[in-house]
């Protein structure tokens, strides 16, 4: 089974880590191989938008699983633009990581992949379309994964509290969903075992309020956590003030139950205690 994978980010590099022996070829794209030595085990594609080389076509026709990561742009989904014609051709499974960022604003009521999504943001507007698009262009054997906000090694609340860049940004009643990196690639690949299309959260357990894993994982390190800040007077970048414009809690129970998934981490303090343990932080 050949995998090809379009954008090699955080969660793809880490399925590819975890499940790679399941491949036999592995290629993928990113935007400067000649900066990317951490995935030398890895065929690396230069991409980003425009017009592909031919061999990067090659491997997509090749391949019979294509693992999409790249996000759309204001000008729609590049890797749908760049890659149309290889795509129109052949059959292949594909597993499309969009995000739960396309429920909007529900003031942390529970949702399902079967609530309508609100387009809040133009780049909501645009992953929606992408998430069309790509169900379309697989012509009925495409997974959607929505996914939480993503943590994992190297990229937690304990990472940024040692950095000095952790904050607590207090909104009332402001809640999310979050989820590990190794049940993204768990889920990745029982979506690849899985027949069919269809939407799933891949979130975990408990969505929480973000000021609440500052203080567990300053709990963990024995710091003080950061000081509170109100949402309404904290200085912040337009983006950084988006992801507190929704308040929602995501359900994963399709996840578990179609697929099989069993979360490794259902609870944001589950996944810091074995991080704190494993040293990060330190």
């Amino acid at each position: 089974m050949r995998l090809f994978v379009l954008g090699l980010g955080y969660s793809a590099q880490h399925f590819v880590r975890q499940f790679g022996g399941s491949f036999s070829q592995i290629a993928g794209t990113v935007r400067d191989p000649g900066q990317r030595n951490d995935l030398a085990d890895i065929e690396m594609h230069a991409f980003a938008g425009g017009s592909p080389a031919d061999e990067t076509i090659k491997r997509i026709s090749e391949a019979d699983v294509l693992l999409v990561s790249i996000p759309p742009g204001n000008a729609g989904d590049p890797a749908l633009t760049a890659f149309a014609d290889v795509l129109a051709a052949g059959h292949r499974r594909i597993i499309y990581l969009s995000t739960i960022g396309v429920y909007g604003d529900h003031a942390g009521s529970w949702v399902d992949e079967s609530t309508p999504p609100q387009a809040m943001f133009e780049r909501t507007r645009m992953r929606l379309a992408a998430e069309q698009a790509w169900t379309e262009t697989g012509s009925g054997d495409v997974a959607i994964l929505r996914l939480a906000g993503i943590y994992g090694p190297g990229r937690n609340a304990l990472v940024t509290l040692r950095a000095g860049t952790a904050r607590r940004i207090i909104k009332p009643g402001q809640v999310f969903n979050r989820i590990h990196v190794d049940d993204i690639a768990s889920a990745i690949m029982a979506a690849l075992r899985h027949q069919g299309s269809g939407i799933f959260n891949v979130c975990d357990d408990e969505p929480a309020p973000p000021q609440d894993v500052i203080a567990y994982a300053a709990e963990l390190m024995g710091v003080a956590p950061p000081s509170e800040e109100a949402f309404a007077t904290a200085e912040m970048s337009a983006m950084a003030r988006s992801f507190y414009a929704s308040s929602v809690r995501v359900s994963n129970a399709k996840l578990k139950r179609e697929l099989g998934v069993t979360l490794a981490w259902p609870t944001y303090r589950h996944a810091l205690d074995a991080l704190w343990r494993a040293g990060e932080g330190r």
